[in-house]
């Protein structure tokens, strides 16, 4: 992130050449270590497995009611709390609120030790329901509900086609390149040599891909966040409001369902995390580069990422203190 802010502040016209051909509408180089990031996580899951996730109906219902109802419900409450007097941060927000993460989650879910088959599963489902939903949730949120309330409205013309491509992107090109390469690599060498000495190689990739992501994304934006830094301290403090509290509510709720520490922590993870590359799309395209929503979008990779690495530490640390040891799974 800090080397990403250098970048963007010193290196004149990096963000023309970062934005000069895109994929969608997000930046061909963070499309391509967004992909890179991805790859190597679902080509971990265990596919054969995933009929099992789906069958859990505890873990199915409490990750849609937390995805779609308590969390847009959640951060739509935070935006004109935190943000009233600032109908541009705050709209931006409430988009962010709406997108619901399909791609560093993987990552965050990784490091926790979290469910993998869960995690893919919860994902494309989350996947299906932001096509099929995020325009309906976003007048919701931006007209219906405020007008109810006798708060300012907002008008938004959110892209059918920019939210399907951007999930057809970004979680099927990798979905299909790791179910392709456990299903061949397994059918050639078998399921030991795959998992013992191929996806040790394959896994640091990831990682590769996440720092290469992070800082490109900070570099383009890098001259916006450094131009606002009060700003950027307004909307950060909703947010981290935000992540602390729904990975806690994820956490509890999975604990409560005694989904064991896995399944709680990959509920709780794909509950917190969001879809910024989505809602800067978004924002951008509705709004435009420079608008106060998309500025909004910016930040919340800003405050997510140092966010969700703590909070890997804190699941963590909960396994330990509140989860009876699964050696199975361990």
């Amino acid at each position: 992130m800090a080397l990403g802010l250098l970048l963007g502040n010193l290196v004149p016209g990096l963000n023309t050449a970062l934005e000069a051909v895109k994929v969608g509408e997000v930046s061909l180089p963070i499309a391509a270590g967004l992909l890179v990031m991805m790859y190597p996580v679902l080509a971990k899951v265990r596919y054969d497995q995933t009929r099992r996730v789906i069958g859990d109906r505890k873990l199915m219902i409490s990750s849609l009611v937390i995805n779609w109802l308590l969390a847009p419900a959640f951060m739509f409450v935070l935006a004109w709390v935190f943000l009233a007097d600032l109908p541009e941060y705050r709209t931006g927000l409430i988009i962010v609120g709406l997108a619901r993460c399909i791609a560093m989650v993987m990552i965050w879910n990784d490091l926790a030790c979290g469910d993998r088959e869960s995690a893919a599963v919860l994902v494309a489902i989350n996947s299906v329901f932001q096509v099929v939903a995020f325009s309906a949730l976003g007048w919701f949120y931006l007209q219906l509900l405020p007008s109810w309330l006798g708060l300012p409205t907002t008008s938004a013309d959110f892209s059918f086609w920019a939210i399907t491509l951007s999930v057809l992107i970004f979680l099927g090109i990798p979905l299909l390149a790791g179910f392709l390469t456990r299903t061949l690599g397994e059918k050639a060498k078998g399921r030991d040599w795959y998992e013992g000495t191929f996806l040790p190689r394959l896994g640091p990739w990831a990682l590769y891909g996440l720092l290469f992501t992070i800082t490109l994304l900070f570099a383009l934006q890098g001259e916006t966040i450094a131009a606002r830094p009060l700003d950027v301290a307004r909307i950060a403090l909703p947010l981290l409001v935000y992540f602390v509290v729904v990975f806690g509510a994820g956490m509890v709720i999975g604990k409560w369902l005694d989904l064991g520490y896995a399944k709680t922590t990959t509920l709780a993870f794909t509950a917190a995390g969001n879809n910024f590359e989505l809602a800067i799309a978004v924002a951008i395209g509705t709004f435009g580069v420079t608008s106060g929503q998309a500025l909004a979008g910016v930040v919340g990779p800003l405050i997510e990422v140092p966010a969700l690495v703590a909070l890997v530490y804190a699941a963590l640390w909960a396994r330990k203190r509140f989860f009876t040891p699964d050696t199975a799974s361990l």
